[in-house]
Formats: structure tokens, sequence, C-alpha cells
């Protein structure tokens, strides 16, 4: 596999209008706090402790960068992939109202971005299906449907500072399998490392049973007993971590600098940060996993399909189920 193209930065290219022209004194690293202070409220960790922006020495480092060049923050999310198989935890396999708010949500949070950072802040959505469809039973037609409606409603709601980064982009038409394979090849740890790790890091044994927890729920098909599925989601829960190990070196690659963001808890002081789409009972919870219910008192909260159904009635949005509403 050839080497990924880099991107540098900064980049090139026309800024974002800045909401305030008012000058900002701060320093680069009181600059840096005061970004990461706009993105803490949302921190999807796996520590109870709410803690300063101090302890986020990696980010601060990283967004210090952007502060000092007078560009625009970056920040690299891997997600998106692909509705869930399992029909009772989604509406079907297109984005819905669960992506629909969350895409809001990275947006409007750029904007607060751009409020104490003249030169703003983007997101660039790492959309990871095809890396590991094969793993988790998703057609490969269905993800690229889905990735072409996330940049649809990206234009369609002019959230001009989110983006869709995807295997298409550095390894153009070649077939499916050939790209995973690939990518597999060249950046995945081993599976020794990768079970050494399990055994002895909580973070990693936590991450590997929270996937094989989402496996098993999302097969809906299997025939055999109980125990057979959760052995052979197990198994499967060691390629997909493999799989988004050797995406984020991917990003990395293509993306030096970047401020990388997850969907999955993460602890305080890692160098990735976890961050909270949108209200959900468990922590671990997507709107690619689940379905939105637009509660009596006007918020929004993420669940799986069938307890929305039981909560609310369905809502329509250009001709296919996107919600539930409550009441």
């Amino acid at each position: 596999m050839p080497p990924c193209p880099r991107r540098a930065y900064p980049h090139g290219g026309t800024h974002l209008m800045p909401l305030t022209t008012a000058p900002d004194t701060r320093s680069t690293s009181g600059m840096s706090a005061a970004i990461l202070d706009l993105l803490l409220p949302y921190h999807r960790t796996t520590d109870p402790t709410p803690t300063a922006a101090e302890s986020f020495a990696h980010q601060l480092r990283q967004i210090g960068g952007f502060v000092r060049a007078g560009e625009p923050v970056v920040l690299t999310l891997p997600g998106f992939p692909c509705k869930s198989p399992n029909p009772a935890k989604v509406l079907g396999h297109l984005p819905d109202q669960g992506e629909r708010l969350s895409l809001g949500f990275l947006n409007t949070l750029c904007e607060e971005i751009e409020r104490v950072h003249p030169p703003g802040a983007r997101v660039i959505i790492c959309s990871d299906g095809h890396v590991f469809g094969d793993l988790i039973r998703v057609p490969d037609d269905h993800i690229d449907a889905y990735a072409n409606e996330l940049r649809r409603l990206i234009r369609e709601l002019a959230l001009h500072r989110l983006s869709v980064f995807d295997l298409r982009d550095i390894l153009g038409d070649l077939p499916h399998h050939t790209k995973r394979a690939q990518v597999h090849e060249r950046y995945a740890p081993t599976l020794e490392a990768l079970r050494a790790e399990v055994r002895s890091e909580d973070h990693t044994l936590a991450l590997y049973r929270g996937i094989t927890r989402f496996l098993v729920d999302d097969t809906a098909d299997f025939t055999g007993t109980r125990s057979a599925l959760q052995r052979a989601c197990r198994t499967r829960a060691y390629g997909v971590i493999q799989r988004s190990r050797a995406w984020g070196d991917l990003i990395a690659e293509h993306h030096p600098g970047s401020v990388r963001l997850s969907i999955h808890p993460q602890p305080i002081g890692a160098a990735k940060f976890g961050i909270r789409l949108l209200d959900a009972a468990d922590v671990w919870t997507t709107p690619w996993h689940s379905a939105a219910l637009h509660r009596t008192d006007g918020t929004w909260t993420l669940m799986p399909r069938a307890r929305a159904e039981r909560l609310g009635r369905l809502v329509h949005r250009d001709g296919r189920p996107s919600h539930y509403e409550q009441g």
C-alpha cells in the first residue's frame, strides 16, 4: 500500500468570517484553554469527576499549534459509520434525526469556538463504516448510501464547518475488501499485542467489552445459541478494535496535528477526547445505534427504536422515518 498523502497544516483556502472582530489579547495557552473549556461540557469520559482544561495537556498542545498559527482548529472525529443492522435499534439504514441533530451540534460547537478564536474551527467526520463493515455485518452499499446522505445533509443544512472523509478519499474505487485488507495490513496492531493489552489495561478491556456488547446487541438474525453468539462477537470485537486502531493511525497520517475526538468514553488526559453528541442514558449510545425521541419538555434523547416506539409516535421527514415525538 503506497504512503497516504499528507495534508499539512496550516491550511490554505478561505477562512470562515469571524463572528467578532474584537481583538483577543490572551496568550496562546489562555486561548487554548478557553477553546477546550467549550468542549468540556460535552466530554464523554470514564471518569465521573469533572476536571479543568489543564488536565488535558495533549489537547492543549494540539490546539495551541493552531492558535499560534492563526488557523482554524481542526478536529477529526472517527464515527458515523453506518446504521446498526438491528431493526430493533434503528429506523433504517440511512441517517435520520439523530444524525441531523449531531451534525448541527458539531457545527454549532465550531461556531462557539469562532467566538473566542476568530479563525474558527472545523470538524472532519472520518466515516469508518467500510473499515470494518464485514465485521459488523453491514452491506457495503448501505455504508456508501449512509455516507452519501451525510454529505447531502451537510450541504442541505449549510453546515460549512463540517466535512466527511472516508476510504474513498484514500483508495478511490478499489473493491471494498481490498481497501480493508490494505488498511489492516499496513496499520493494524497484531492480534497478540491487542490481546495482551486487553489483559493489562483497564481502558482497553472496557472498550473490548463495550464493543462485544454492541456486536451482540446488533445481531438480529443469529440462529445459534446465545453462548455461541457471544463467542463469535468476542472474536469479532478484536477485529473491530484492530481496524479502528488502523483507521486512527491512517487519520493521523493524513491529518497530522488535528485534535482527535472520539465517540467512545475516554479517560482524562488520554490522547483522544471523548465527546457526547446527544443526550442518552448509556454513555456508549450513538445516533447510528439508536433512534431519537423528542421529549415533551423540548429536549432530545437517544434510545433503541423499540423503546422509543413505546414512548412516542413516529414522525416522517422527506418520506422516511425520522424520529419519535413524545406526548
